[in-house]
């Protein structure tokens, strides 16, 4: 077919969309109005609106918010120019499905380069990786490092979460990646793309509290020299997480709630009411119910906040991911100009046989303590901090060392019985599962 044929056929507006109701991918292109332009079959098929319902009407209309949540570019005034920008992005159907998509969106331009509009394509995610996610064919998710049943049923958690926006309260002991879990939740939701502000609330003085979370006006206190906006208002549109939330000051606590009940909230010597869209995530290295119990927290703000909980389990219960994380920071290392460098099995054997009171933090430290310590590519367990290094077993670790039976008997039970799958959620070889069987054949 020579070109003049091809181009004739590309002109013609019903070949056109004949051959993109024909794609796997959902595609959909807007003007500079957001007026809706296209809307292939398969847009149809992944969103659940029929093509009559939304072509020549405003996308957010349509959709009761914007598709691409807070990665739109089109929720104020019309941009000049788009560059090619793709995302992962979560939406509920017509029918209140949550899909997982992974979008690509590039902007539209007539031959005189004059910004028409933009053409999305998107396809959907949702089964495959739902599919992985039972597989345990997962090492990472939303930044987030990890393939241990327990850290797969966190990111289940958090997948569950995107598509809604209740308060989230994240409990974990320190070092355990509370705030990486709450950027997760924060990424999937549709405010990803939006202000994500972190807060820890045990680091900041009390005299201040007040100012850093709500802002002052100018002359409020001494060295109020101007206007300051707070924490929250810097999250408008966004989620704020507040770490520690537990060492809040009782009249910071009453503070909050208001905020939570009302989303407003008035500066430190302001009289106006400033209203906040934001979501609340918090997260604690204590357990609230008993800070409550020791009436130490408000009941009224910790139901407040509680009302979707999320554990981020400590890396002793979840030491199939200690050589996945090892791997990670070494490698982590080495993007920033660091050495290269592998562990040996004594090392390795040494990690898994240390408690980590510090979790993940402590990990990555000795990581990179013994990196520098080595003369090598290879990091031996004399390498290793003081405390690891005792652990350091005599003969050579198997197979039982490196699994337990908590972890073997849930990977068993999620896989259905299936060791061969059972294996991959451990993150071991099929031949390690079957040998830790045969020492212990009482795990179920």
């Amino acid at each position: 077919m020579s070109d003049r044929v091809f181009d004739r056929i590309l002109a013609d507006k019903r070949n056109l969309e004949h051959i993109l109701d024909n794609l796997m991918e959902g595609i959909i292109s807007h003007d500079r109005n957001r007026r809706i332009l296209f809307f292939n079959r398969a847009a149809e098929n992944i969103t659940g609106y029929a093509r009559e319902e939304v072509i020549g009407r405003d996308c957010h209309e349509v959709f009761g918010s914007p598709f691409c949540g807070q990665r739109c570019s089109f929720c104020g005034e019309s941009p000049d120019l788009i560059d090619h920008k793709s995302y992962v992005v979560n939406i509920l159907t017509r029918k209140g499905e949550p899909r997982r998509i992974e979008m690509s969106v590039t902007g539209m331009v007539d031959e005189d380069g004059r910004f028409l509009g933009v053409l999305a394509a998107f396809r959907d995610l949702t089964d495959l990786f739902g599919m992985k996610l039972r597989l345990g064919e997962i090492n990472s998710f939303a930044g987030i490092i990890g393939k241990d049943h327990k850290m797969l049923q966190v990111f289940d958690q958090i997948r569950d979460l995107a598509t809604n926006d209740f308060p989230v309260h994240i409990s974990g002991e320190t070092g355990t990646g509370k705030e990486l879990a709450a950027a997760a939740i924060h990424d999937e939701s549709h405010r990803g793309g939006g202000p994500f502000v972190p807060v820890n609330c045990g680091a900041l003085p009390e005299g201040l509290l007040e100012s850093e979370l709500f802002g002052h006006v100018k002359g409020a206190f001494t060295g109020a020299i101007r206007d300051k906006k707070g924490r929250f208002e810097l999250a408008h549109g966004g989620s704020i997480f507040l770490d520690e939330v537990s060492d809040l000051p009782r009249f910071m606590q009453v503070k909050l709630l208001r905020v939570l009940q009302e989303g407003t909230f008035t500066r430190v010597g302001g009289e106006s009411t400033i209203v906040v869209d934001v979501r609340v995530i918090s997260a604690s290295n204590r357990d609230l119910k008993k800070e409550v119990e020791s009436h130490n927290f408000r009941e009224d703000l910790y139901y407040r906040l509680n009302v979707v909980p999320i554990r981020i389990p400590p890396l002793r219960e979840r030491k199939n991911d200690i050589p996945l994380l090892a791997a990670h920071f070494l490698e982590q290392a080495v993007k920033r100009g660091q050495k290269s460098a592998v562990l040996s099995e004594d090392a390795l054997a040494a990690m898994m046989d240390y408690s980590w009171p510090g979790n993940v933090r402590e990990l990555q430290n000795a990581v990179y303590f013994a990196l520098v310590k080595s003369r090598g590519s290879t990091i031996h367990v004399d390498d290793l901090p003081l405390e690891l290094a005792r652990t350091a077993p005599i003969c050579k670790p198997g197979p039982a060392r490196k699994l337990d039976r908590d972890s073997v008997a849930a990977a068993l039970k999620q896989s259905g019985g299936n060791k061969a799958r059972a294996a991959r959620l451990l993150g071991v070889g099929r031949a390690t599962l079957y040998r830790f069987l045969d020492d212990f054949e009482s795990v179920p």
